[in-house]
């Protein structure tokens, strides 16, 4: 009985079928856990939304920037692009059940000794306010009132955390912490425009949101995705999985019980 932590499939779903055959991956024993971003560029989004629903609870599905986005595009919000790849979910018949499910999936997600999440958690939050800001915007994405808030996400602003912060201002903030963030200016600004590795940054006021000064202390060890220009990346409390199978690299799987990575290059 396993876990296992895959970073961004992006419609990746040969190479994730490849990943789980090499780690021996047992849905009837394991658990899946999966950093967002489960479509996109890759050229089978609908096959690994499929798949992935298909698991039911041996998977731990949290939400990404792609995934949000295709709720948007769902909504009429955006056009499909092509660079996304995702036309074929919006042609399917069972359209709307995926759509349904993946709104349901979370930001934040909790084992006894890690946290799941797409881009990161705030360096302004401790463990508390991070599940308080998650939970927060995950039961409006339930509700009834989802449309709203997914209609009106689409902005940088605020970039700073504060406590006091309500409505959307709250619900934008804590999106872009958990699904778009990677670099925070050292007072804790979110910057939203470099994602660029860390070591081709010339701005020395930018610093990876896992060095930002005074960042508060979470309690474990924080997994995530999305930064692909990281190629992977491991300290004492953070781990990244985004090793960006979708742009040619590969597809990277952590099994947290003995701490084994399994790898998979990229097949077209």
């Amino acid at each position: 009985m396993s876990n296992y932590i895959v970073g961004d499939i992006q419609g990746c779903f040969d190479e994730l079928q490849a990943l789980l055959a090499k780690a021996e991956f047992d849905e009837s024993k394991d658990t899946l856990w999966i950093t967002g971003d489960l479509v996109a560029r890759g050229p089978k989004s609908l096959e690994t939304l499929r798949f992935v629903k298909a698991l039911g609870s041996a998977a731990k599905v949290i939400l990404g920037n792609h995934d949000l986005h295709l709720l948007a595009v769902g909504l009429g919000v955006h056009k499909v692009k092509d660079k996304d790849k995702t036309a074929a979910i919006f042609e399917a018949t069972d359209r709307d059940e995926l759509l349904h499910w993946l709104r349901k999936q979370p930001l934040l997600a909790e084992h006894e000794e890690f946290l799941i999440c797409h881009a990161g958690i705030s360096p302004q939050w401790d463990l508390k306010q991070a599940r308080e800001c998650a939970e927060e915007v995950e039961a409006i994405l339930k509700s009834d009132d989802w449309a709203w808030l997914i209609r009106n996400m689409y902005e940088n602003q605020p970039a700073l955390w504060d406590k006091k912060l309500k409505g959307i201002e709250r619900y934008r903030y804590t999106i872009n912490a958990f699904t778009r963030m990677r670099f925070c200016f050292s007072d804790g600004q979110l910057d939203m425009a470099c994602k660029l590795p860390p070591e081709s940054v010339k701005n020395n006021n930018l610093v990876p949101w896992f060095k930002t000064p005074g960042r508060k202390d979470i309690e474990k060890t924080i997994l995530f995705g999305h930064w692909a220009a990281l190629k992977g990346y491991e300290n004492k409390d953070v781990i990244g999985l985004d090793t960006g199978c979708v742009w040619g690299g590969q597809l990277t799987m952590l099994r947290w019980e003995d701490k084994q990575y399994f790898t998979q290059d990229a097949l077209s």
